[in-house]
């Protein structure tokens, strides 16, 4: 293993589960899968002892579920691990929640071994996985167990300027920097600034979370801008 490689944990009830994305990552170059966990508990546990940077997290978990173990460990300030929730249905109740307890994206347990490669150094890299259809729809449905105010809120909104508005509204329906540049005319590099000033005025970790927030203050609305 490679002091590079991007080190995984997977967290799942099922052992097969468990097994069949060991093999997959560790067939992967880049990428070493450092340890297993049942539950939730154990997956934080583990994540303390081992210190890996990406957390394949089972949502639908005995004891303690993926949710709340997802919050565990992205709460700390000084939290670094990316977790990357399992769901088996592409619109699972719990995802949304998932989200906005820190989780950086989610990925069917369907997905092929080059998507689920893909996905764990997406976020591992400190990206959300927010680009594919799946996410933006899963985004917008369950935005509305928060609903939208009829107003937005503009408390942290209003530090944003116009151009940084547009940018979050951008992100929120999942479109990539490069996208985001091809809409607004402008250089990659600049839409990346863009991206860091909003997560710092409002005190978001990453690109999911601000997605989530945009939704929740009425920003973006579910189905439309």
């Amino acid at each position: 293993m490679s002091s590079d490689d991007i080190r995984v944990l997977i967290a799942d009830d099922q052992s097969m589960v468990r097994q069949g994305f060991t093999v997959l990552l560790n067939a992967e170059p880049g990428i070493e899968v450092v340890g297993q966990a049942v539950d939730g508990a154990d997956a934080v546990a583990r994540a303390a002892e081992l210190d890996p940077d990406v957390v394949l997290m089972d949502i639908r978990m005995p004891g303690t579920g993926g949710i709340e173990a997802t919050r565990l460990l992205t709460e700390p300030a000084d939290a670094t691990v990316k977790v990357l929730v399992l769901t088996t249905f592409d619109l699972d109740e719990y995802v949304y929640e998932a989200l906005r307890a820190g989780a950086a994206g989610f990925l069917l347990k369907d997905a092929s071994a080059e998507e689920l490669a893909e996905a764990v150094r997406v976020v591992a890299r400190g990206d959300a996985l927010l680009a594919p259809n799946l996410t933006k729809r899963l985004i917008a449905e369950f935005s509305r167990l928060s609903p939208a105010p009829a107003v937005p809120r503009m408390d942290r909104l209003g530090s944003l300027t116009e151009r940084e508005t547009e940018v979050l509204t951008l992100i929120a329906q999942g479109l990539s920097n490069a996208e985001i540049a091809g809409s607004l005319v402008v250089a990659e590099q600049t839409v990346k600034t863009y991206v860091s000033r909003i997560l710092t005025k409002l005190g978001l970790r990453d690109r999911t979370q601000a997605a989530v927030h945009a939704y929740e203050s009425g920003l973006v609305r579910p189905g439309g801008r």
